[in-house]
């Protein structure tokens, strides 16, 4: 009898105090499974499918999402969630929750590109030359899902959820301007996500460590003395100069860079002259250099200029180089942190599938100024699979043919959502 009551008492002290640890695990994945049963009740789905659309029809580019930003700002409002706006031009940062920490970050970039859209259907874009043509619009769609979910549970948000609706992501460094904005000081992690064609609807992949490149731009102006084709002994050839320039500045990847380590520089533009018979007065190149750490973007930055000068003086000509523009500059490589690698994986494997997610992404050449934010808080970048269900070939980001299959929608919004709450109830047991 004694044996047995004691054995009970144990029973009862190891139940006690496992509870604490078991059920947060156990509400956060509670949570997520309700989030993509909500995400996906037509309610929702019908609703975060009609905004893409809405905002698909009328693509703007970067700093002039106004008509953007008004109608998150609308949604916003109907769904009772405060916001500052505006913020770094047309930019719109939401808060969910207690209003007090820990905060972490949701964000969504909201700019078109100036691509003529080719696919025909009902909700075409009525811009011309202007398209959602990398799938923003998705992603507007998307963390307002996230919004809608969260703002249910709100009770429930251990912290605040800060939503991002950022502006010029394409070229515009719009990640920068809402960090110089001073919005995001008490935020200590944010999540970005991206739409994938080639990924099948219900699966993610992303990757620790280097996920996407780091990019610049450059544009060398080479002068030397023009005249008349059939006399050049009495010019300095800035075309022969420019040549030998591209030429050159293709051995600083192949005998400069450690192979181990990708890195490209390609030049993309040649300008100068206008008859066949004139030596011009100068010549303009330029082009783009990408890697996956600040450092060598930086080596490579010295060592673009010093080549320019270099092999235009040979040639008896002068180069000046100008790196990045006004609003651009240098982009930084997306870099995942370790620790929000495990959280995700744990997460995206709860919530879709552990075979659904793909934690070792191949890292990729492409750049995202997302970057900018993971310079300044921990972050971590996720891809989407939105892969169409149509026979037709695929097109890729940037297509003027691109289409995103809308049954993604809901399991990013899910996904978002989970990762939000989750590390919060995470921080609250630190």
């Amino acid at each position: 009898m004694i044996f047995k009551m004691w054995f009970h008492l144990f029973i009862l002290f190891y139940v006690l105090s496992a509870t604490p640890i078991s059920s947060l695990t156990d509400s956060s994945n509670i949570l997520s499974t309700n989030f993509l049963d909500n995400a996906k009740k037509p309610e929702v789905f019908d609703w975060m499918v009609k905004l893409r659309r809405k905002i698909h029809e009328n693509p703007e580019l970067l700093y002039e999402e106004f008509e953007t930003s008004k109608l998150i700002r609308e949604e916003l409002d109907k769904l009772g969630i405060p916001y500052k706006h505006p913020v770094a031009v047309t930019g719109v940062i939401g808060f969910i929750g207690t209003g007090s920490s820990p905060f972490v970050a949701l964000r969504a970039d909201m700019d078109a590109l100036p691509i003529q859209e080719k696919v025909e259907w009902e909700h075409k874009s009525k811009v011309p030359g202007k398209m959602h043509a990398c799938g923003h619009d998705a992603h507007v769609s998307i963390l307002l899902g996230a919004a809608k979910i969260l703002k249910q549970h709100e009770k429930e948000i251990q912290g605040t959820v800060v939503l991002v609706f950022q502006p010029a992501e394409e070229g515009g460094a719009g990640a920068k301007k809402i960090l110089e904005a001073g919005v995001l000081e008490n935020v200590t992690a944010i999540f970005g996500l991206h739409v994938i064609p080639s990924i099948s609807v219900g699966e993610v992949v992303s990757r620790s460590g280097p996920m996407l490149a780091g990019s610049g731009v450059f544009e060398a102006i080479i002068s030397g003395k023009g005249g008349h084709a059939a006399i050049p002994q009495h010019s300095r050839d800035p075309v022969l100069a420019a040549s030998n320039v591209i030429i050159s500045l293709q051995h600083l990847v192949s005998r400069e860079a450690d192979p181990l380590e990708p890195q490209v520089l390609t030049v993309t533009m040649f300008q100068g002259g206008g008859a066949f018979n004139v030596i011009p007065d100068k010549v303009t190149i330029g082009g783009t250099f990408r890697a996956f750490s600040r450092e060598r973007l930086e080596q490579l930055v010295q060592r673009i200029e010093q080549v320019a000068i270099g092999q235009a003086a040979v040639q008896r000509c002068n180069a000046t180089v100008r790196f990045g523009d006004e609003t651009r500059g240098f982009y930084p490589p997306v870099v995942n942190k370790g620790d929000l690698h495990k959280l995700f994986v744990d997460v995206a494997g709860n919530l879709l599938g552990i075979n659904k997610v793909n934690s070792d992404a191949r890292p990729i050449m492409a750049s995202e100024d997302f970057a900018f934010y993971q310079e300044v808080i921990p972050g971590y970048f996720i891809g989407l699979g939105v892969k169409s269900a149509s026979p037709e070939p695929l097109q890729e980001l940037h297509s003027p043919y691109l289409t995103i299959n809308e049954d993604a929608l809901p399991y990013g919004a899910a996904l978002q959502a989970s990762l939000a709450t989750t590390y919060l109830i995470n921080m609250s047991r630190m």
